[in-house]
């Protein structure tokens, strides 16, 4: 199928995945930057963040899906399979592309829930980076401020 999808591009016009790469990882940083920019723009930052820039990703890993998914060996069935899997390069480039869509969302939703529960945006920034670097992490530091960014709301309400 990959092949059918591939011939019908002229050869000039087609992307590199290494350029598919570097072209998606900019878009992120566009996300990220729209993101540090909440305070300042809060419904554009949740527009870029939270749906045009993890919607193209989505579009670009879908592509990638359907194109290559059924040539690649492996499976999810087990850690080996995953790592066969994930030794095609492209679909290795689109579960990167997935991390960085999921990432972006986490840090969109971390910028809509600081403003809500009012936490200072200079304690969400940090969580920001971590969720950029290292997903989960960067979530459960969010998770961490917000619980403690409330309670000092709730003390200093009393």
């Amino acid at each position: 199928m990959a092949a059918i999808l591939l011939v019908t591009i002229p050869e000039a016009t087609r992307m590199t995945l290494e350029t598919i790469f570097s072209l998606c990882g900019l878009l992120a940083l566009i996300g990220w930057a729209a993101l540090l920019a909440s305070p300042w723009i809060p419904v554009w930052s949740d527009r870029i963040a939270g749906w045009i820039v993890p919607g193209l990703l989505a579009v670009i890993y879908v592509a990638l899906v359907l194109a290559f998914f059924g040539e690649a060996e492996g499976g999810f069935g087990s850690l080996e399979e995953v790592a066969q899997l994930f030794s095609s390069r492209p679909v290795l480039l689109a579960g990167w592309l997935h991390y960085l869509a999921f990432d972006l969302l986490v840090g969109a939703w971390e910028a809509r829930e600081g403003r809500r529960r009012g936490v200072p945006f200079l304690l969400v920034v940090p969580c920001f980076a971590a969720t950029f670097l290292v997903g989960p992490a960067g979530f459960l530091l969010f998770l961490v401020v917000r619980a403690a960014a409330g309670r000092r709301a709730v003390a200093s309400a009393a």
